[in-house]
């Protein structure tokens, strides 16, 4: 019964006990039944070889010596001792045992059913079904448990085991690209305009737009831009980059990631416009994206980028850029920001202080304190952050935190 039941799922592929062990366990009330049978025979055997014994010994006054001796013994030998064991080492214990009580439940199965048949009418009285399954399955949370618990034996692996858990707790709005760091082909752009763009892009794809990026004509592949370009850009029409542009393809805001990843394999599709309940474009989110986030940063452009955004100065302090994602910060500082509301550090400032500041200001968040160092226009483009050391927060933790 301490037996691990997923461990023993994989062991029963390349050990005979185990395979014993799981047709046992598969009907409990029986495997039960020729336990307790046995270990109830032997039990009340002993009780009365005792008795008699203490009886021809000692007389009425052997019967209680008799008792305080075989409950000891018992409980020592037969109870205490040998389960302590089973439970210490299950797997050793029960794949021999298996051996021994498969074959005694096949001698003793008339006895097991009747017992079994009396039981489970008890049983169902009481309105217990019997025969109900055993439901092994895990919840999200006891995974991670599971996977926190064995992270010495994956390490390689728990980050992105864990990653993958969180998938359905973020949404692609978390992860897109921001609509005005999209960089992309206006069609109402003069042709060298256009071509400039191609070739200083460093992306695979391209979105294809007229004049607003609402007003959306595709997406176009780098790898058509050979047949576009050649005799040296003399083929680079716009009429060319539409008739080589792919339609676009678009994502609702709050779709959850792990459903997204699933939408771009049926879709074949690997990039597409994020956009709001009003169908106004929010963003651009690849598939890039979403595979970072179960493996991490993978492209060198991305980590130093936010190696620009996020700079230590000291201890507990950052300067932080303004258009910095509030879920990059937490992943790089290991912090708590509210990550509920917007979505950049520059978001989170207006909504707490409810109006574009006219100056620098110094201002309380939680158990953090902001500086704005840079203002630019409608936003905040620059801000230094401290997080303040909590009361109950041991001091020699302030290290683990910035690592």
């Amino acid at each position: 019964m301490s037996l691990n039941r997923y461990r023993l799922k994989h062991l029963r592929k390349k050990h005979g006990g185990a395979r014993q062990a799981y047709k046992l366990l598969k009907r409990p009330d029986r495997l039960i039944g020729i336990i307790l049978i046995g270990n109830n025979l032997v039990n009340i055997l002993a009780s009365a070889i005792a008795t008699v014994i203490a009886i021809r010994l000692a007389g009425d006054t052997g019967i209680l010596v008799a008792t305080l001796l075989l409950t000891l013994a018992v409980l020592i030998f037969s109870e205490v001792t040998p389960k302590t064991v089973a439970a210490l080492h299950p797997e050793g214990i029960a794949f021999t045992a298996s051996y021994i009580l498969r074959p005694l439940l096949i001698l003793f199965y008339p006895f097991v059913w009747l017992i079994n048949h009396i039981s489970n009418g008890l049983l169902l009285i009481f309105g217990v079904n019997p025969k109900k399954g055993r439901d092994d399955g895990l919840s999200r949370d006891e995974i991670r448990t599971v996977v926190d618990v064995s992270s010495q034996k994956i390490p390689e692996h728990q980050d992105m085991l864990m990653n993958i858990l969180d998938l359905e707790t973020v949404t692609v709005n978390d992860i897109m690209v921001p609509r005005n760091e999209i960089v992309g082909l206006n069609l109402e752009d003069d042709i060298e305009t256009i071509l400039n763009t191609i070739i200083n892009c460093g992306y695979t794809r391209l979105p294809v737009y007229k004049g607003d990026i609402n007003q959306v004509v595709g997406f176009l592949h780098m790898k058509n831009v050979t047949r576009i370009l050649r005799g040296g850009g003399e083929g680079l029409t716009k009429e060319a980059v539409k008739r080589f542009t792919r339609e676009p393809y678009f994502v609702p805001e709050n779709t959850p990631l792990n459903k997204q990843l699933l939408n771009f394999r049926k879709m074949r599709r690997r990039i597409g416009f994020v956009v709001d309940e009003y169908g106004e474009v929010e963003g651009l989110v690849t598939m890039e994206d979403l595979l970072e986030e179960i493996v991490g940063d993978f492209t060198t452009n991305k980590a130093e980028e936010k190696q620009e955004e996020i700079i230590k100065l000291e201890h507990r302090i950052f300067e932080i850029d303004g258009s910095a994602t509030i879920r990059d910060i937490n992943k790089a500082n290991h912090w708590d920001l509210p990550t509920d509301g917007p979505k950049t550090i520059n978001g989170l400032v207006l909504e707490h202080l409810e109006n574009i500041p006219d100056g620098n200001v110094t201002f309380t968040i939680g158990h953090y304190r902001f500086e704005t160092l840079e203002l630019s226009g409608k936003k905040v483009a620059k801000l230094k952050v401290k997080r303040l050391l909590i009361k109950s927060e041991p001091k020699e933790d302030d290290d683990e935190d910035d690592n």
